[in-house]
């Protein structure tokens, strides 16, 4: 059993889909599939039942990869003390973030911090903020970042950025016009596409829509989505609205793709997560420094940013 087999394996045990695990882990979905099979032929298991298109874990793959999670996360514990000893100069470090964080905020750090420490290997995994959240307490995340609000004891939360959520139509909704919507209309006017149950965004809406007075529970929801792109896609093609972070929608109205409904909501955070028992290494410390030093200069920056716009 390899290392790389053992990182397959979580990763595609966490997603339960082959292609999203293969994107994770940098593999072709061939490859990721192989390496699956070797494992279940080499120990004579079947890790995994294989149900049409989907693929979910058999009771021996869930007593695996609570073992499997620990010892990834040993090696990376080793790895951290080898990088602590080389001076940032050799290691790696382990950043699970949720989707819109992951998709429109962080590259630019993450480059910035590759510029400044090429040596140490940076792996990025995207789940929602609920799988973030899990991937610290297991120890398989060394750096956590989220949209959404986390209520763990176990884990120290820090604001590194603020962002905005929007409800968005396309150009033909009646909602396009961009008259001054009441609270109630949210529950009446329309049907809606969401993120899904336990994702930042979703979380952030729901609760914006509780400070207007508006039940979640009253909108009608027409279909749940994973991923910022499908939801404004369905929108885009649609007569549904959504609630979306200005970071995912703004290309797409400034190209008059979709268009801003007339109701304002409350912003959310981009929070840093860490866990609190843990020891913190010296590269995940300075990952943070930058992540905090990116939301001051978004932030500060002249004129309207897609990040703090008001």
């Amino acid at each position: 059993m390899t290392f790389e087999q053992l990182q397959i394996f979580v990763a595609v045990a966490e997603r339960e889909h082959l292609t999203r695990a293969a994107a994770a882990v940098g593999r072709t979905p061939s490859a990721v599939s192989s390496a699956i099979r070797a494992l279940e032929s080499y120990y004579g298991v079947e890790l995994f039942h294989r149900v049409g298109r989907r693929i979910e874990l058999t009771a021996v793959g869930r007593v695996f990869l609570g073992e499997a999670r620990a010892t990834l996360s040993r090696v990376r514990s080793a790895e951290t003390m080898l990088s602590e000893l080389g001076g940032l100069r050799r290691g790696a470090l382990s950043i699970h973030a949720s989707q819109t964080i992951a998709s429109y905020w962080l590259p630019p750090v993450m480059m910035r911090f590759h510029e400044r420490f090429p040596g140490i290997a940076l792996t990025l995994t995207v789940g929602n903020t609920r799988m973030v959240a899990e991937a610290m307490l297991e120890g398989v995340a060394e750096v956590g970042l989220v949209e959404g609000e986390v209520d763990e004891p176990a884990l120290s939360v820090r604001r590194v950025d603020r962002d905005v959520l929007s409800v968005v139509v396309a150009p033909g909704h009646p909602w396009a016009d961009g008259r001054w919507l009441a609270p109630h209309e949210l529950a009446e006017g329309t049907a809606w596409v969401m993120r899904e149950e336990g994702s930042g965004t979703r979380t952030a809406f729901e609760a914006a829509l509780r400070g207007l007075g508006v039940e979640p529970e009253r909108l009608v929801v027409a279909m749940a989505f994973p991923s910022n792109e499908a939801v404004l896609s369905a929108v885009r093609e649609g007569s549904c609205a959504a609630a979306v972070s200005m970071a995912a929608a703004g290309p797409l109205i400034e190209q008059g793709f979709l268009k801003v409904a007339g109701i304002r909501l409350a912003g959310r955070d981009f929070s840093l997560l860490r866990h609190k028992e843990r020891r913190q290494s010296g590269a995940s410390t300075a990952f943070e420094e930058l992540c905090v030093e990116a939301g001051n200069v978004f932030q500060s920056a002249a004129g309207p940013h897609i990040f703090s716009r008001p």
